[in-house]
C-alpha cells in the first residue's frame, strides 16, 4: 500500500485542503478499479466503508491476492474540509462537489477540486462510488447503474457480482450530468454507485457488507484472487417501480413503524405523523403495496408532500 497526494490547495482559513489516495498493486497507469468515498461533508459512513476496505486491501496485497499488473486506488474523503467542520457541502458557499466533475482547471475552487480528482480517476476499468442520497433516511444496501454511456448495459450486466440485494437502473436527468458517475462513463469506465443503509452515522453491519461486496466484485473482475463469501441474488429494478409514500396532510413529527428491509403488506401502518402542539395523530402513512421497504426517512420533523418511504414492490 502507498499513500498519494492527489490533490493540494493553500486555503487562507486553515491547514492545506490535501485529498489523500491509497494505491495497491502497480504504481504506474490508470487504475484497473477506483473507490470513491466521501464526496460531502456529513457522508461519514462513506468514508468509514473506505477505511476498511483499505484494511482489507492491505492485508490481501500483503498476502499476495493482487491479481498482477493490476492497480486498485481508493480515495476515502474528496472533501476532507467540509468532514472536518461538518458540513454536507463546501463550507464557504455551498456548493456540491459531486454536481461539479469533471472539474475545469481554471475554475472555481470546488471545480479545481473536482479536477484535481478526477484527473487520478480519468481511464479507470471499473469506478466504484458511495453515495448518498439527497433525502435524509436509511437505505436497503444495493447497487445502482445510471444509464449515462455506452457502457451502461455492460455495467448493469455485471452488477450482480457485488451481490447486494438490489440493482437499481435509472435514467439520467440534467441533475446528473456533473456527477462523478456520470464523467466517469462519459469517459468509458463502468461506473457503479454503492449505497449503505447509512449517511451522517456509523452502521457497522452494512458497512461490512458494502466492503464485502466490493471485494466480492473485485474478484468476480478477476482483480483479487481471493475467495470471498457468496452474496444475494441481486434483483433488478428499474428505479421507476419503486413506490413512493408521502405525507398529504402536512407537517409534524415523525414516528416510524418500519425499519428498511422490513417486508411490509398491503395496507399496512409504516408510519404516523403527529401533531407539533398537541401530538395527535395527524395522518396514518399506510403502504399502497406489499413489498420491502427500500428507503426509510429519519428525520423527526416532517413536512407536506414529502418521501417518507419507498416500497420495492414484490416480485
Amino acid at each position: 500500500m502507498r499513500r498519494l497526494t492527489l490533490f493540494k490547495m493553500d486555503i487562507p482559513y486553515r491547514e492545506p485542503l490535501r485529498v489523500t489516495g491509497l494505491e495497491f498493486g502497480v504504481s504506474h497507469g490508470t487504475p484497473t478499479a477506483a473507490i470513491v468515498g466521501s464526496t460531502r461533508g456529513d457522508e461519514v459512513q462513506q468514508a468509514f466503508i473506505c477505511a476498511n476496505l483499505v484494511a482489507g486491501l492491505k492485508e490481501l496485497e500483503e498476502g499476495g491476492a493482487l491479481a498482477e499488473g493490476s492497480r486498485i486506488l481508493v480515495i476515502p474523503c474528496t472533501n476532507p474540509l467540509s468532514l472536518n467542520v461538518g458540513s454536507r457541502f463546501w463550507p464557504a458557499d455551498g456548493t456540491d462537489i459531486n454536481r461539479l466533475f469533471p472539474g475545469k482547471a481554471d475554475g472555481e475552487t470546488t471545480e479545481l477540486v473536482a479536477a484535481g480528482v478526477f484527473a487520478s480517476l480519468r481511464g479507470s476499468a471499473y469506478g466504484l462510488q458511495l453515495c448518498s442520497f439527497n433525502q435524509q433516511g436509511d437505505f436497503l444496501p444495493h447497487v445502482r447503474v445510471t444509464r449515462a454511456g455506452a457502457v451502461s448495459e455492460e455495467s448493469l450486466a455485471i452488477a450482480g457480482d457485488f451481490g447486494l440485494p438490489c440493482v437499481v437502473s435509472r435514467d439520467p436527468t440534467p441533475f446528473d450530468t456533473g456527477t462523478l458517475n456520470y464523467s466517469w462513463q462519459s469517459h468509458g469506465t463502468n461506473a457503479f454507485s454503492l449505497y449503505s443503509a447509512t449517511t451522517d452515522r456509523i452502521d457497522r453491519t452494512s458497512a461490512e457488507q458494502v466492503v464485502e461486496s466490493v471485494l466480492r466484485f473485485l474478484a468476480a473482475r478477476g482483480i483479487l484472487r481471493t475467495r470471498v463469501p457468496r452474496g444475494s441474488v441481486s434483483r433488478q429494478l428499474d428505479e421507476r417501480e419503486l413506490v413512493d409514500v408521502r405525507t398529504m396532510t402536512g407537517s409534524g413529527y415523525l414516528e416510524n413503524n418500519v425499519v428498511v428491509g422490513e417486508t411490509v403488506e398491503k395496507g399496512q401502518e409504516l408510519g404516523r405523523v403527529l401533531d407539533g402542539l398537541d401530538a395527535h395523530v395527524r395522518e396514518r402513512l399506510v403502504a399502497p403495496t406489499s413489498g420491502r421497504i427500500f428507503f426509510c426517512r429519519t428525520q423527526a420533523l416532517i413536512q407536506q408532500r414529502m418521501v417518507v418511504y419507498r416500497i420495492a414492490p414484490e416480485a
